[in-house]
This record gives structure tokens, sequence and C-alpha cells, in this order.
């Protein structure tokens, strides 16, 4: 069998590399999928998602069950909650190992060096006890969070079940490793707030407000603004050429990307993406840029091992934990 730790490090020192290197392309095609009747077009939808996640790792999905006032109503209410004072903000803390609640410029990613530029508040549902604001500190935000995450979650496993169709599981197989009602449910729900910026670019600052990387998980679902923009994309089978592809902000749409984890389960077919989000350039948009990302991540106690058997099987707790120790080491 493979040795994953290898590869991963190898990824590690490519992330490395990528701190300010900037090289932009409009070639590269990010794909726009409609899920739109969904159920009758499964085969179809699945087989443009597998398309797109086998050669890119990133594409864009319309026409989900998501509707746009519900998008537009979890944004109001997320900056609502940064809008908050510092001192109101910190009786909600991120614990070490939880990923669950409020923190501020403490992550450092690999690629820079640097921490990125952003507060963020995460959601996992099992762990919030005493992290959620009450409705004196903040009217609604808990069911309104609730109800969004829940959407996310079953959008999520629509898409990853088309997965499942095409690796030959069972096509509840993630969303039985995802379930959601038990003590072992992981994937979390992330609002982020990017800070508002001088006119000053990542080259100038090597500042990012987030270095590049992979996602650790399954699949991503970011949702962005229009006219807050900065994520950009560099495919690991590109990765060389540090050509960077920005991926636009549309109403009601969502960008997605594979994660390690489901990266790993299918044997590396499906591909976990380098991306980043730049700094505004001086003659851009410089003010705050509020996005959301709902991170599908398997059950502590859900066991990874894809189809073909490549890797030995190991827990989603260890994966995880094992990821995340390498990605910070020399911190």
């Amino acid at each position: 069998m493979t040795n994953h730790t290898d590869k991963q490090l190898a990824e590690l020192e490519l992330e490395a590399t990528l701190g300010s290197q900037s090289r932009e392309t409009s070639q590269r095609e990010i794909r726009l999928i409609d899920l739109s009747d969904f159920e009758n077009r499964k085969q179809q939808i699945a087989d443009q998602l597998w398309e797109a996640a086998t050669e890119i790792g990133f594409f864009q999905i319309e026409q989900h069950d998501i509707p746009l006032t519900d998008i537009q109503q979890a944004f109001a209410t997320m900056q609502r909650f940064f809008d908050l004072p510092m001192q109101i903000k910190q009786q909600y803390p991120l614990w070490q190992g939880m990923n669950a609640g409020w923190e501020y410029m403490q992550q450092v990613r690999p690629s820079t060096g640097t921490a990125d530029q952003k507060e963020s508040y995460q959601i996992t549902l099992p762990r919030m006890q005493g992290l959620w604001p009450d409705e004196q500190v903040l009217a609604n935000f808990k069911t309104t969070m609730l109800d969004f995450e829940h959407q996310c979650w079953e959008t999520g496993m629509r898409i990853l079940s088309c997965f499942a169709l095409k690796l030959g599981f069972a096509e509840d197989f993630f969303a039985t490793a995802h379930e959601p009602s038990v003590p072992e449910y992981q994937s979390t729900l992330r609002l982020l707030h990017y800070f508002a910026t001088e006119a000053v670019t990542a080259e100038e600052s090597n500042v990012w407000r987030a270095g590049a990387h992979t996602d650790f998980d399954c699949l991503t679902m970011v949702f962005q603004q229009p006219g807050q923009g900065g994520l950009q994309v560099c495919p690991g089978k590109e990765a060389d050429s540090r050509e960077w592809t920005s991926v636009e902000p549309k109403p009601g749409v969502i960008t997605c990307n594979i994660g390690d984890m489901l990266m790993r389960w299918s044997d590396d077919q499906l591909k976990s993406t380098l991306h980043r989000v730049r700094m505004p350039r001086p003659d851009e948009y410089q003010g705050p840029r509020y996005s959301m990302a709902y991170f599908c991540q398997a059950n502590t106690d859900v066991m990874i091992q894809g189809p073909a058997k490549k890797y030995e099987p190991i827990s989603a707790a260890e994966y995880l934990q094992r990821r995340i120790a390498a990605n910070f080491a020399n911190q």
C-alpha cells in the first residue's frame, strides 16, 4: 500500500513554495454544474461532477435547494456576530482540537508563515456547549445558523451521493458516514470575516487573507458575495506552473472543492486542490470580505478506505489528527 504520510509531506513542501507566487491565468475553466431536477438527472450530474473533480478539483453548482434568501439571511446574521465588540466575541473561544467557537488571526499557513488576515466562528454541532451567543446578545443567531447548517448538510450529501455512485459505493454511503445526529459528527460550518485592508499587495508584504492550502475534509462548499472576490485555485497536477485562476462570486452559486479526505477515499482519483484568498489589488474593493464555508468531514469513528484499497484503513478522527499535525508541525 502507498505511504500516504510521505505524500502529504511532499504536498506541504509544495505549499511552502507558493506563498507569494501569483502569476494568474483565465484559461482554466471552473465548471458551473446545474443540479436542477436532481433525481431524474442524477447520472448526468454525477458524470459532470466526476469530470470536474478528477480534472480540476474545483467546481461551482447552481439550481441547488438552498434559497438565495436563506443564504442572504445567513450572511446578514453572520455579519451581526462579527460586528459584536471584541470582549463579547472572546466569550466564545475556539478551544484547541474542538473546531468550534471564535478565533482571531490564529491560522498560520506553511505557505506564508504569517497569520491569515481574518477572524472566524466555527459551528460543529456536538461541540457547541457554551459557545452560542444567547438571544439577548444576538437574537435569532443560533436558530438561523442551525437551519443553514442543515441545508448545507443536505446539499453536501446530495453531491457526495454522486461521488459514491461513481466510486461503486451505496448512494447513501457518505450520508451515513456524515450522520449529524450522533456525538461523532464533526462536519463544520465556518463563518469568515476577512478584514478591510489598505492598498498593499501580498507580493509586497507576504500577507494573505488565506495562504495557499488544501482542505482536510471530504468536500468544502463556499458561499461568497458579489464584489468580494479573491478566491483562487491552482490544481495540484498543475501546481508546478504556479498559475492561479480566480473563482468569481456569483449570487446563489456555491463554489465546491474536493478535500484531502475524499481524495484518499477515492484512491486519489478525485483531486484535492490548492487554493488561497489573495489580498485585493490597489484598484479593487478594499473593504471587508465575508464568506461561509461548510466542511463535510466524516464522523470521527468512520473508517476511510477506497474501493481499490490503495491506502490502509484509517479512522476519520486519526486521519484529521495526522493531517493537522503534519500541517502545523513547524509552528
